[in-house]
């Protein structure tokens, strides 16, 4: 309801991260999100996020980002690009900063970041709503996104 957040995660999903060595700042980022695998705790409104009247999961399976533009430090940055839902692209600014750097205990480069933003989801083609009894509707229009990416480098030698 509208006075109340509900919170969700996506349990599948690819990233593409490309990271400048010297600054740390990602100069490239791609995700695909499995819409089907949307999980906010609740079974019926799991189901009733990926019907039509939401996401529409079976005609739209993917939920898409690609960055634009890339600017800032790694104690701030912004993150620009492509937002796709519900098959509507849209451009979206992340606000976002680096967790931190470091190699683990079996020699891998790891880096974490930490990215947010907002959204109407008319924006994207999901209007659906209902009038409640008491006056208002069901279901807010701004969705808050909250990113927290932890990337392994696949390029980095395993150690033995």
């Amino acid at each position: 309801m509208m006075f109340s957040k509900v919170r969700g995660v996506f349990g599948s999903f690819s990233l593409e991260l490309t990271v400048d060595d010297a600054t740390s700042l990602p100069t490239l980022v791609k995700a695909q999100i499995d819409a089907t695998s949307i999980d906010t705790k609740v079974a019926d409104r799991d189901a009733h996020l990926k019907s039509p009247d939401f996401l529409d999961a079976a005609t739209y399976p993917v939920i898409s980002f690609a960055s634009t533009a890339i600017s800032g430090k790694p104690q701030a940055f912004t993150i620009a690009g492509n937002l796709t839902i519900h098959g509507v692209t849209k451009p979206v600014v992340l606000d976002a900063q680096l967790g931190g750097r470091a190699t683990d205990p079996w020699g891998k480069d790891r880096i974490a970041y930490e990215a947010t933003t907002k959204i109407n989801r008319k924006d994207f083609g999901l209007t659906w709503n209902q009038a409640l009894e008491a006056g208002g509707v069901l279901v807010g229009e701004d969705i808050e996104i909250m990113l927290t990416i932890q990337a392994v480098n696949a390029n980095a030698p395993v150690a033995v």
